[in-house]
């Protein structure tokens, strides 16, 4: 006699306390009755050093929310790319031992891909080995991710890393992509269009517009206040703030930047001088983003200056709309699209510094209130959670 609901194992490398969407979605799965295991490494991102309380030897095994969450060991990121290369392969490599010695049986694995892609190996061999359905969600585009990210383009390097893309491809049963613009290039190298599909990112249900909310670190001081929030990457073309910020150095605007990176110290000594302009916030519990969003008048997004960056959808566009935020994008490709569509921002060209000022101006000197109407409305109609959700027990269902 089957199961009412599978047992899910999901393989994903950064898990609670990091912050990810696939915290949500596991703890979803709980809720519709499915039983969650989480294959995870020690946590560490985005600082590069293991979260107070937690190490090789310490919660390696804990429950949240219902979800059995696993622990392997890995080496912590760092702040050096040697740092992030022996992060990645650690967890592959404990992840083959976890898989030839546990005893854990679940019905199906699901993989939740942001980068490494390697740690989908892990989902790969576990399935193959139980002979049990793999499911694969795209967030990051490799081998065009290592490239951009990393600027090695050496075939010594890319063509093992392509026929490794390849390799999990051909043993993946059904293969997401978070955006339109990936499936394309998963096709490609799939070789099995049926396989493939778009199912974008939701935003947790705590988004949405909050009223009345006060957040000490940011004064009301009458200033325009432009919000970035999520990881201070290198990736995420912020460079361009204090360049903005000097050209606007006259003006009552203020940067509210929140989060923590890699990008950060030098984002901060980029604004030398301009550094009126900037609030900085510690990285905060994701419920807290919508009551320091609803603090500023626009949020905004950009990256850096590269084809795959136009292919991708950042996560934090749907947190954004779904707040009902108007959004201010130095971006192109389906940011812009979505924006367009939406009636909710302004978009101009990566590095097109005369541009970003002009339009934050522009939005400075409107009224937001429709555009803020747009972005919810958008979010409901293409990313709601319910919805995609329920699609999600459709695809499990065939499967069974």
């Amino acid at each position: 006699m089957k199961k009412d609901k599978p047992h899910i194992l999901v393989v994903s490398q950064y898990f609670y306390p990091e912050q990810f969407r696939i915290n949500d979605m596991a703890a979803e799965w709980v809720k519709r009755g499915y039983e969650v295991t989480v294959l995870t490494g020690i946590p560490n991102y985005p600082r590069g050093k293991f979260y107070k309380g937690y190490s090789w030897r310490k919660r390696r095994r804990e429950t949240w929310n219902g979800i059995d969450i696993r622990r392997i060991p890995l080496f912590a990121r760092g702040r050096t790319s040697f740092g992030m290369v022996l992060n990645y392969i650690s967890f592959v490599i404990s992840g083959w031992f976890w898989k030839a010695f546990t005893k854990l049986r679940a019905d199906m694995v699901f993989t939740f891909e942001v980068s490494p892609m390697t740690q989908a190996l892990v989902g790969c061999w576990y399935a193959k080995k139980h002979k049990i359905p793999h499911y694969l969600y795209v967030q990051d585009l490799w081998p065009q991710n290592v490239k951009t990210v990393s600027g090695i383009k050496t075939p010594l390097i890319i063509k093992p890393i392509d026929k490794m893309v390849k390799y999990i491809y051909d043993r993946s049963d059904k293969i997401l992509a978070a955006s339109p613009g990936f499936l394309k290039s998963i096709k490609m190298r799939a070789k099995c269009d049926e396989k493939v599909m778009y199912w974008p990112q939701y935003a947790e249900d705590f988004y949405k517009p909050a009223e009345n909310a006060s957040v000490p670190e940011i004064p009301q001081n009458g200033t325009f206040k432009i919000a970035f929030t999520g990881n201070i990457g290198f990736a995420q073309g912020l460079d361009v703030l204090p360049k903005v910020a000097k050209k606007l150095k006259d003006e009552d605007i203020q940067f509210v930047i929140v989060g923590d990176g890699r990008y950060k110290e030098g984002l901060l000594r980029q604004a030398e001088g301009v550094l009126d302009k900037f609030i900085m916030i510690d990285r905060q519990p994701p419920e807290r983003i919508p009551e320091i969003l609803s603090c500023c008048d626009v949020a905004f997004i950009s990256f850096m200056d590269t084809e795959i960056f136009g292919m991708t959808i950042p996560a934090k566009l749907q947190s954004y709309m779904a707040c009902g935020m108007p959004i201010v994008a130095a971006a192109y490709g389906e940011t812009v699209r979505i924006i367009d569509e939406a009636g909710c921002g302004l978009c101009c060209d990566i590095g097109d510094i005369d541009a970003l000022a002009e339009n934050i101006l522009k939005l400075k000197n409107s009224d937001l209130s429709q555009m803020k109407k747009n972005a919810r409305a958008y979010f409901e109609a293409n990313f709601d959670k319910k919805k995609l959700m329920d699609e999600m027990d459709l695809l499990f269902e065939e499967a069974r």
